[in-house]
């Protein structure tokens, strides 16, 4: 193992003794995705921390309208960025969205569908529980 996967697993390491990671149902936080893998800490969980300046949280279904609206908000996530591991995502695949930019896009019409579950509390702080019930997965899914 090499320094940075030595610091990266610590780092998740101490993360789950630190933060109490409840999905916004209250109960405990499921996994958003592992292919592509997925989550501040690249561990498949919308977890963060403090170190997470965007409070990567919503676990979101990724829609062709919320990529081509982050791209329009100046952050590609359709395009492969080798440099930081990224395949670049398409519609289907799951991701821990920034709640702001998850907000945002709800406001515009265009947030894509979230998985409650898998959704850490935080995002409470920045969106309504109504919103994300709203976009909830279980309407994808009919």
């Amino acid at each position: 193992m090499n320094r940075f996967e030595l610091f990266k697993k610590k780092n998740i390491e101490l993360n789950m003794k630190l933060n109490n990671n409840k999905n916004v149902l209250g109960t405990e936080l499921q996994c958003c995705s592992t292919e592509p893998i997925t989550g501040f800490f690249r561990d498949g969980y919308c977890k963060t921390n403090s170190s997470d300046q965007g409070s990567h949280v919503v676990a979101s279904i990724i829609s062709n309208e919320f990529l081509i609206f982050s791209k329009s908000m100046g952050n590609d996530l359709s395009s492969p960025n080798p440099l930081y591991n990224f395949p670049g995502l398409k519609k289907g695949d799951r991701w821990c969205v920034c709640a702001i930019r998850w907000k945002q896009a709800y406001d515009a019409g265009y947030a894509p569908f979230v998985v409650l579950e898998a959704t850490h509390e935080k995002a409470l702080e920045f969106i309504e529980l109504s919103a994300l019930i709203e976009k909830s997965h279980d309407k994808y899914l009919t």
